[in-house]
């Protein structure tokens, strides 16, 4: 099912210094659920204080999920000089 609905593609900086990638319908949820250790087995759980580096609003046709893995698919690759 695809949707029209407005998602915002967000990038968290973490206190270890990696990266999470995510992609949200409410930002201010998402934002909370990270910084308060909502999900206790999210990649950002143990790795608090999170910071908002990124964010981009999207009006798209497409399954958020397919856009969260497109987003991850070069994550953890050093890249080539």
């Amino acid at each position: 099912m695809t949707t029209n609905q407005p998602y915002t593609v967000y990038i968290l900086k973490c206190a270890n210094n990696s990266y999470y990638t995510g992609v949200t319908s409410d930002i201010e949820r998402r934002i909370w659920e990270h910084e308060t250790g909502f999900h206790p087995t999210s990649y950002t759980y143990h790795k608090r204080p999170i910071q908002l580096v990124f964010q981009d609003i999207l009006e798209i046709s497409i399954k958020p999920s397919a856009l969260k893995s497109k987003s991850k698919a070069g994550a953890g690759r050093k890249r080539k000089h």
